[in-house]
């Protein structure tokens, strides 16, 4: 997270969308490898890359949007201010993942583990159905690792069913998201607006809510966990006056 990215490695391109299509036509299907590239910049749009192999790559800028990234590897891969709208990403591997900024809006992750750091990023209407993206406390070297959703766009988008305990989504917008059986628990939602969210099922068991918008929600008598919200008096509901 702390690397440069103005250096040339992080800002230009190694390779043009000639070469990775070509590639492509050479591999006769099987997924190519393209793992510490410099691809920053590059036009990508609507290419098959299905099962890739992007692991460290830089994509900065980059624009993959429409694009089939489904089943990469796309750990410790730098997507800061990448357009990946209308992407699929079903199944894809995310740890350590850096994509600040980047535009996922209307985007597929299903399946998908995002652990790594999203802050910024636009993912309005985009399905993160059983999305884990929650931290494995049970794993002592990945107990500290979760999603980081800071200030994320999430608003109209499909979270059924995923893991996001002990992430982090201060700030960030899920109005009218559908959060149904979406694992919470001991997340942190401080000043996140849930305005409309469909909750029901969800657990947010020692979930933050300092400052969080927790108004109109749907669903919320068959939440789990709500007793146990932290700091429950600082949030906005429906019955602040």
């Amino acid at each position: 997270m702390g690397a440069n990215i103005n250096t040339p490695a992080m800002t230009q391109a190694e390779m043009t969308r000639a070469d990775i299509e070509a590639l492509i036509a050479k591999s006769a299907g099987k997924p190519i490898d393209l793992s510490d590239k410099a691809l920053a910049g590059l036009d990508l749009s609507g290419l098959n890359l299905k099962g890739a192999n992007l692991r460290t790559a830089r994509l900065i800028k980059a624009n993959l949007r429409g694009a089939d990234l489904s089943g990469t590897n796309l750990e410790q891969a730098w997507f800061i201010k990448a357009d990946l709208s209308g992407a699929k990403l079903v199944g894809a591997k995310m740890f350590g993942i850096t994509a600040r900024e980047a535009n996922l809006s209307g985007a597929d992750l299903s399946r998908s583990m995002p652990i790594g750091d999203f802050r910024g990023a636009n993912m309005s209407g985009a399905s993160l159905v059983d999305l884990k993206g929650g931290a494995d406390i049970k794993n002592q070297s990945m107990g500290l690792m979760r999603a980081v959703f800071v200030s994320v766009n999430l608003s109209g988008a499909n979270l059924k069913g995923a893991n996001l305990g002990r992430s982090r989504l201060e700030y960030a917008n899920l109005t009218n998201a559908d959060l149904t059986d979406v694992v919470l628990m001991g997340s942190d939602l401080s000043g996140a607006n849930l305005t409309g969210a469909t909750v029901t099922g969800a657990d947010f068991k020692n979930v933050e809510v300092s400052g969080a918008r927790l108004q109109s929600l749907k669903g919320q008598d068959s939440a789990k966990g709500w007793s146990a919200l932290v700091n429950a008096d600082r949030a906005i509901t429906d019955k602040t006056n």
